[in-house]
């Protein structure tokens, strides 16, 4: 991306927030220490934390604690009353600081924001934005190290982002925000400091619209959130191997843009998918069956994958970077895929 500052993932989220709290005044954010904790006040601060990963920094000392909320360590209450606030009006956004914690809050989301639409035959709409934080490669251990964003996709009446850069976290909080249907928005951690240029005027990018962020002719090369990046590495690793490889990036999980990733790999005849998450009902095997069930007849080899193992995050820091996908092991599944054993017609042979 080009034009506009350079600022960071994390600096993008806030400017979306701000943005849209001074467009529109339904729009609130709660959340745990999001102002800066209950001693806030007796410490006589205006501004403190703005949250663990400080996202939010700013905006307590401008909407004040009628807009920004902090709320007790209880996500099953403070979800709960985001979905209330959400149907009867507002237009809440709701951190779960780490998506581990789904499960003390599930219900709210899955059975009473997922549904609401679909129960009330489209007359009741929630608009809630949740904004957690994914992936692993920080030193946060199996309990705060996960990559659930599957797990969301998985449920109906939910839509699922995960920005792979600032500009697209800006664009894609802000149409987040502006959606009268729940969105899951998942920013990796270790994506929060990295930069881009990032137009300061306010923008939306599309929900549900992947794009190609390298072009090429000889494998696809599929990543989301952090594997974007992983992607992009080993693509210019693979030039080394007169390898064109053409990475696409989801950005959006739920709805998933399958026409952007059926094209690439009709055009290529190759496909590798990238997915930080488990492997098991996964994002990978996910984008995999979709590929072999439309593209088929175009492919020169199996889809291949390359996810994180079926087991806990790590704490140790070697094992944890063992873990996480890398552009190694793409650029080998690559090469096992490319390598020379082709009949006549030029497609893989048995």
């Amino acid at each position: 991306m080009t034009g506009g500052r350079v600022i960071s993932f994390r600096e993008a989220i806030t400017e979306a927030l701000r943005q849209e709290m001074r467009r529109d005044a339904r729009v609130i954010l709660m959340g745990e220490d999001v102002a800066g904790g209950a001693g806030r006040q007796a410490q006589g601060l205006s501004e403190a934390w703005g949250g663990a990963f400080a996202e939010y920094k700013g905006l307590f000392t401008e909407f004040g604690d009628g807009r920004v909320l902090d709320t007790p360590i209880s996500e099953m209450g403070y979800l709960g009353a985001a979905v209330g606030a959400a149907v009867t009006g507002l237009r809440p956004v709701a951190e779960l600081m780490f998506v581990d914690f789904i499960g003390v809050c599930l219900d709210q989301l899955m059975n009473q924001a997922a549904f609401a639409r679909y129960m009330s035959g489209g007359r009741v709409h929630v608009p809630l934005t949740l904004i957690t934080h994914v992936g692993a490669g920080v030193g946060m251990a199996a309990q705060h190290s996960k990559m659930l964003y599957s797990f969301f996709a998985h449920i109906p009446g939910l839509k699922v982002v995960a920005p792979s850069s600032a500009y697209h976290a800006k664009g894609l909080l802000t149409a987040a925000i502006r959606d009268d249907d729940p969105v899951v928005f998942c920013a990796h951690k270790l994506l929060l400091g990295q930069s881009e240029h990032v137009p300061e005027e306010p923008y939306a990018f599309p929900i549900g619209q992947a794009r190609v962020a390298r072009e090429g002719r000889d494998v696809t090369l599929i990543g989301a959130a952090l594997t974007t990046s992983v992607c992009l590495r080993a693509a210019q690793a693979l030039e080394e191997d007169g390898i064109d490889a053409e990475v696409v990036d989801l950005l959006s999980l739920s709805p998933l843009d399958e026409e952007t990733v059926l094209a690439s790999v009709r055009r290529t005849g190759r496909a590798v998918v990238v997915d930080e998450g488990f492997p098991r009902c996964g994002l990978a095997v996910d984008v995999a069956a979709l590929i072999g069930e439309r593209a088929f007849d175009d492919l020169d080899g199996p889809v291949r994958t390359v996810t994180a193992p079926h087991a806990p995050v790590p704490f140790s820091r070697p094992l944890e970077t063992a873990f996480m996908p890398s552009a190694d092991q793409v650029r080998a599944a690559v090469l096992d895929l490319t390598a020379p054993n082709t009949g006549p017609s030029g497609r893989t042979g048995a």
